[in-house]
């Protein structure tokens, strides 16, 4: 199974409240932060609601 690499790249200030709440949940907590998760259509849509904040590479 494919896995993505997310990072986190700007901040949170400012953003609205399920935006904040979207990168809590994919345990990013401040900016360079980086997380590994499985290639999932859960995952990718919080990837879609954060994409101006995070980069994401995948991974094997």
């Amino acid at each position: 199974m494919a896995r993505l690499q997310v990072t986190q790249k700007r901040s949170k200030i400012g953003v609205k409240p399920n935006q904040r709440q979207t990168l809590r949940s994919l345990g990013l907590k401040r900016i360079n932060d980086v997380v590994v998760k499985d290639d999932r259509p859960e995952i990718r849509g919080m990837i879609k609601t954060v994409t101006h904040l995070v980069a994401v590479e995948e991974v094997e």
